[in-house]
């Protein structure tokens, strides 16, 4: 399969619920799932390079796997919230629930190993280290690309500058080249991938051109957020990072602003106790595109010496 289906769910919410979308790889009857969740703006179409390489794998392997790929609500092909200020981690963490009870319908799902980018670890994190949600299967492996319990507040800042101030682009060279500049840290890509992580990222206006995919008032609770409540944030975070049993991987830019050696380091003496590796010439984020950054996901996923056995 080249490309993904897309299938939507209704999410109860306060405001008398929303449509979740997601990108959806390979069986449908699988029962390894893998979950692929992506960063703060960005949506489920950026893992199409490692959803179609764990595919292959899989194929190799004579192993079924199912990949799905969440838009975010408020992003891609998701609905937009009446309400702003529920796009928080609450909202992000009940949606993937209402999702996975949706697959576990589709088909049982025996195996579950979540990919999470930025934002979409965190909510890995939450997902895994809570013991009392109602997940179809425990989280069993746990990817989190650039993203631990603690992030740097001057990263924070960083992102708050262009969150959901973009506006009208020309065309989607035009637009492809202003989320390059933003998107520094994603590191070295050819023209050719960098059109494909963008196009994706981009809606056709009626009167012409484009926007970008998300809904700008994703920045009206992130701008309320003061180094208080992120200190607050962390807190939890670490408390439910200490609670996951998942085998879990932690990625890194060499170069991030958001995820410190120190923070892995503490992530690799607790909890989980983390395996990490790092890419030299990337920041935040890693976009899983490159060769070395997909075998490694591949590796940890779908070990070649585990199918062998």
């Amino acid at each position: 399969m080249t490309l993904p289906t897309l299938h939507h769910v209704h999410c109860p919410d306060a405001a008398g619920g929303h449509r979740m979308a997601w990108w959806q790889w390979g069986e449908d009857q699988a029962p390894h799932l893998v979950v692929c969740a992506h960063g703060l703006s960005r949506q489920g179409r950026d893992f199409d390079v490692l959803a179609r390489a764990l595919l292959a794998r899989a194929q190799r392997q004579g192993h079924a796997l199912r990949v799905v790929c969440p838009d975010v609500v408020g992003r891609g092909e998701s609905d937009w919230l009446k309400d702003p200020m529920a796009y928080q981690f609450p909202t992000y963490v009940a949606d993937m629930l209402t999702m996975l009870a949706a697959l576990q319908q589709q088909a049982p799902i025996g195996t579950l190993d979540w990919v999470g980018t930025s934002m979409g670890g965190l909510i890995g994190i939450m997902l895994a280290g809570a013991p009392d949600l109602p997940l179809p299967a425990p989280v069993h492996r746990l990817l989190l690309n650039d993203v631990g319990p603690a992030v740097e507040w001057s990263a924070l800042e960083r992102i708050g500058e262009y969150l959901g101030k973009a506006g009208r682009f020309d065309n989607v060279e035009t637009a492809a080249a202003a989320m390059r500049v933003i998107s520094s840290g994603f590191g070295p890509h050819t023209d050719e991938e960098w059109l494909a992580l963008s196009r994706p990222m981009l809606r056709a206006l009626p009167e012409g051109g484009y926007r970008l995919h998300y809904d700008p008032a994703i920045a009206v609770p992130y701008a309320g957020m003061t180094r208080e409540s992120a200190a607050d944030s962390e807190a939890v975070l670490w408390q439910l990072y200490d609670a996951v049993k998942a085998e879990t991987l932690v990625l890194r830019g060499a170069e991030s602003d958001l995820l410190q050696p120190a923070t892995v380091q503490a992530m690799a003496g607790r909890g989980p106790h983390a395996r990490a590796l790092e890419f030299a010439g990337v920041g935040h984020a890693p976009t899983l595109v490159a060769d070395d950054q997909v075998r490694a996901v591949l590796e940890f996923l779908l070990p070649v010496a585990a199918a062998a056995r």
